[in-house]
């Protein structure tokens, strides 16, 4: 069932809003399938490790549903059009559409700022995230198995990635 988009708001990530990020966030560690991490970030270390642009919330009715932010891959210069996409809905919204409305977005965003390729790592078992952003024009590139442990269990990790269109095409 996908939610009515008009009463939905698409609002950037911010120092204001974060504590609803981190309850999602929080929701979707304790999957155990969303993310290697065990811990809560904290503003500071969090908008340091993120692009200053496309950081991106849903709400409705004043409520947070989700949010979508961007990590460069390197310092390097020759990255700087590549990003790694974090995607997270809340418990209760999850399997309505929050997560194509968001990562679409994610998409359009990125291409403004110029970014050419976005990617995730995705454990294998979450076939939600994997089927999201298929939907939403990601291919599979690669599959690590066995990349790190998440509580002292080892994950396989599916690599996925999406190409801006009109960038890098000469």
């Amino acid at each position: 069932m996908l939610l009515n988009t008009v009463t939905m708001e698409i609002r950037p990530i911010t120092k204001d809003n974060f504590s609803e990020v981190v309850e999602i966030y929080k929701q979707g560690l304790a999957t155990n399938i969303a993310t290697f991490q065990n811990d809560l970030p904290q503003w500071e270390d969090w908008n340091k490790g993120h692009l200053d642009f496309c950081r991106i919330s849903i709400y409705e009715n004043n409520k947070m549903l989700g949010w979508t932010a961007l990590t460069p891959v390197s310092s390097r210069c020759v990255y700087a059009g590549v990003a790694e996409v974090s995607v997270y809905i809340a418990q209760k919204e999850r399997g309505k559409g929050i997560g194509k409305i968001l990562l679409n977005e994610l998409i359009k965003q990125s291409e403004a700022n110029g970014i050419w390729m976005l990617q995730s790592g995705i454990f294998s078992e979450n076939q939600s995230s994997i089927k999201l952003h298929e939907k939403c024009g990601f291919r599979m590139v690669g599959y690590r198995e066995k990349i790190g442990k998440k509580n002292g269990i080892w994950k396989d990790n599916i690599l996925m990635e999406y190409r801006i269109k009109n960038i890098g095409i000469d």
